[in-house]
Formats: structure tokens, C-alpha cells, sequence
């Protein structure tokens, strides 16, 4: 998947533009109840303004605070100029832009903004990877590195037909080893699909049921 398929699109996002004052700024903002907001010039992307930096930027200015609302543009202290996404990044390069920052925008080749991937798009594509929202059995195991692995796994699945909600697998420590997550529907035939998986040389680390 790629961040232009799961950003907020440009017409559903709030932004200001460079020459907007930070009154209006911070008016969006606590209307919104947000704190942070893109700043474009023509549609593209020049940065950032947050409720923090124009505190910060207002206590370093020595203006008296209803000048410095009506005078300062938001392009004037907009910040984080070269910090975005490019809309044919794939998603999983959102876990590393965003240990810093709570938003990113989202542009073309030629800076035109497009969107917004927020912190909680992102932990929303990883709950809707994992199944969180929807109730199953989570079958925790690992598999050897070997070829054909995923595909055996794949028979085992359509074998008992189970219906498998997520499946995600991870490197284990181990670099002979794979660790796999599956969330499947709760069935009358849990029991003997799980033994067919230890049979078949999947071994099993843990097994949990949704309340």
C-alpha cells in the first residue's frame, strides 16, 4: 500500500496559507482542536506552523502580543520545510517520518500538497493489519526460513478452511526463523487446524481469544 491511498485528501484537510495572518492561524486551530497545520503558497508546500512554535516564535519576538497576531504570517515561522511524504511512498515509511512529528503532509514531484497522514492514519492501517477491531483467535508461531513455507501454510488454510482475518509476519531473532501473527475466525475445528500447523512443523508460541 502507498501513502496516497490512505492520507486525508486535500479537501478534507485544514490548512492556511503562507500570507494568512497567525491570529487566523491559531483561530483554525482551536476550532478544530488541532496543533498543528500545513502552510501553502499556490497549493504547494512550504511547512508547518504548531501551536508551539508560535508561542515560541511570539516569546523571541519582543512584539506585543495583538501585533504580532495581525502582523506575522504563518510563512514567516512556518517550519519543517523539507520534512513530508511523497505520495509514492509506500506506507510503511510513515513509522520512521513519524517519530517526531504528530503530522506530514503529503506532495507531488512539484511540492503540490495533496493530503495528510496524521499519527492516527497510521496506527489505524496497523490495527485494520492486525485484525484489533474485529473478534478471532490470534495464533502466534514460527516457521523455518525454508522455500515453500507460506505456501504450505497456505494449504494448511484452505485445507481447513479457515477464514483468516490478518497475517503478519515478522524476521525472529533468529535469522533461520520467521515468526508469524494470525488472527482467524472462531471455529468448531481451531483445535485440529492448530495441531495440523505443529504437525507440519509450525511451532506455536502462543494462542488468544477476543473476549
Amino acid at each position: 500500500m502507498f501513502v496516497k491511498n490512505a492520507m486525508i485528501p486535500k479537501h478534507k484537510c485544514y490548512v492556511v496559507n503562507e500570507k494568512d495572518s497567525i491570529g487566523k492561524a491559531l483561530e483554525v486551530m482551536e476550532h478544530h482542536k488541532i496543533d498543528g497545520l500545513p502552510v501553502l503558497s499556490d497549493d504547494k508546500y512550504v511547512g508547518v506552523v504548531t501551536r508551539y512554535n508560535i508561542y515560541q516564535e511570539f516569546f523571541q519576538s519582543g512584539m506585543d502580543r495583538e501585533t504580532y497576531l495581525k502582523e506575522t504570517k504563518a510563512g514567516d515561522i512556518s517550519i519543517h520545510q523539507d520534512k513530508f511524504l511523497v505520495e509514492s511512498n509506500v506506507f510503511e515509511d510513515t513509522l520512521i517520518e513519524f517519530q517526531d512529528f504528530p503530522i506530514l503532509s503529503v506532495i507531488d514531484e512539484e511540492r503540490k500538497f495533496l493530503g495528510l497522514i496524521t499519527r492516527y492514519d497510521v496506527l489505524d492501517q496497523f490495527k485494520s493489519a492486525f485484525g484489533i477491531d474485529r473478534k478471532g483467535i490470534r495464533i502466534a508461531f514460527t516457521s523455518v526460513e525454508t522455500e515453500g513455507r507460506i505456501a504450505r501454510l497456505g494449504d494448511i488454510i484452505q485445507q481447513y478452511s479457515e477464514s483468516v482475518i490478518s497475517l503478519v509476519t515478522f524476521d525472529a531473532t533468529d535469522k533461520l526463523l520467521r515468526r508469524i501473527v494470525m488472527k482467524i475466525e472462531k471455529k468448531d475445528n481451531v483445535d485440529k487446524f492448530i495441531n495440523k500447523l505443529e504437525k507440519s512443523g509450525f511451532r506455536i508460541l502462543h494462542i488468544k481469544e477476543d473476549e
